[in-house]
């Protein structure tokens, strides 16, 4: 059986353009871009401790990062609130690296 998955915002601030270009494609690996700073990502809890482990390596002391779990019942209230196709309902099946 699968690990459960949780819908993870993931919000930055990088002050130097090298450490922030990492996290960027770092993050790309793990989800979709929604803004500028702000990621979304399904992540099971193996995945999000390895991604906060990778994280850290990256980030300096002025950096900023949240993590911010939404559950299930919030993701699926997002769209009701929102534009149309700002927040795309499905959680994606698999992953190809």
């Amino acid at each position: 059986m699968a690990e459960a998955k949780n819908c993870y915002l993931i919000c930055y601030d990088i002050r130097d353009p090298k450490r922030w270009r990492k996290v960027y494609n770092l993050l790309q690996g793990y989800g979709e871009r929604m803004q500028y700073s702000i990621f979304r990502s399904w992540l099971s809890m193996r995945s999000r401790e390895k991604l906060r482990w990778e994280l850290e390596r990256i980030l300096a002391p002025e950096d900023s990062l949240l993590l911010v779990r939404l559950s299930h019942q919030c993701v699926a209230g997002i769209s009701a609130y929102n534009r149309p196709g700002v927040w795309p309902s499905q959680e994606e099946a698999y992953r190809i690296l």
